[in-house]
């Protein structure tokens, strides 16, 4: 069925970034801006328009249309709320860290949808990394919106399908250097922007196309901190939309139903427990990383940081 646009027209998205602009003359770029996290309030129904790519689309005009709220609690937030990690959410036989590797690498070798080595050019750092299946110290896929600032942007009132559409969906993933996306951790672009300065406005970019087409709001602090970015690129536009639905089509179990992970064999918030391969895969988890929920040495009979491959 046709979906509304929720973007503005030319001329109302020039008002309204010209007023943003205006606002922030006065900030410094590059400074974070924090401020006191306060209980959310309900948040209009969700959009189910795509986000456009058409040149009246800037990031800057949209970021105007985005809801400001402050941040909800992050009380009931795991990773397990978005889902089993990786899922195949758009059922291509492979599973979603391994499309993404194959779409940001270059020179890439393959085994059974398993990116074995490949060259990433981090966007975050500008560094040229050598890929290595199995050291986990190199790449990580990246959540642009990172699902800890989804849930409390208000992700916290989703169903696990729409939440599990977030976590998957290839415009709000990136491979990136390991390390800066640690450092990163759950923040938004108040507190966390890539050190390679000249991919802040793409980045920006992203983050307020995920948040559109999700219906995510943003606090205060975090909108004047785009503001500052994209200040310095008004005509930066919104990258074009991956085409990947708002909700997963697939059959989701409720993560409050998951067994408690006995000892120190699950992960490492105790909150997902796989008995053997056969069971993560059955839950659509496989393979299990090092540091995804259900990993366990007991499944990773190589130690090589990636088990039940």
């Amino acid at each position: 069925m046709p979906r509304p646009s929720r973007f503005l027209s030319a001329v109302g998205a020039a008002t309204l970034s010209a007023t943003l602009l205006s606002g922030c003359a006065s900030l410094v770029a590059g400074d974070a801006v924090t401020g006191p996290a306060t209980q959310s309030t309900p948040v209009p129904p969700r959009p189910t328009a795509a986000v456009s790519s058409t040149p009246v689309d800037t990031a800057l005009a949209t970021l105007a249309t985005l809801p400001v709220r402050g941040r909800a609690p992050m009380a009931g937030y795991s990773r397990d709320a978005f889902g089993p990690a990786w899922l195949d959410a758009d059922r291509n036989g492979c599973d979603e860290r391994n499309d993404v590797l194959a779409r940001d690498l270059t020179a890439t070798t393959e085994e059974n949808c398993r990116i074995l080595t490949g060259t990433l050019t981090d966007p975050y750092t500008s560094r040229e990394i050598s890929y290595v299946y199995g050291d986990g110290t190199l790449v990580d896929i990246d959540h642009v919106v990172a699902l800890g600032n989804a849930w409390v942007s208000g992700a916290w009132r989703w169903d696990l399908r729409r939440r599990a559409a977030l976590a998957t969906d290839p415009l709000n993933l990136l491979a990136v250097d390991a390390s800066a996306n640690r450092q990163k951790g759950d923040g938004d672009a108040a507190t966390w922007l890539p050190p390679a300065k000249a991919y802040r406005c793409a980045y920006a970019a992203r983050q307020t196309a995920v948040k559109a087409k999700f219906g995510l709001s943003v606090t205060a602090p975090e909108r004047d901190a785009i503001v500052r970015v994209l200040a310095t690129c008004p005509e930066q536009a919104l990258p074009a939309d991956s085409g990947a639905p708002l909700d997963v089509d697939h059959h989701l179990s409720d993560p409050s139903t998951t067994v408690q992970a006995p000892g120190s064999h699950g992960s490492g918030d105790g909150t997902v427990w796989f008995e053997n391969c056969d069971a993560a895969r059955a839950a659509g988890a496989a393979p299990v990383h090092r540091g995804d929920p259900g990993y366990g040495s007991h499944l990773d009979g190589d130690g090589d940081g990636s088990a039940c491959e």
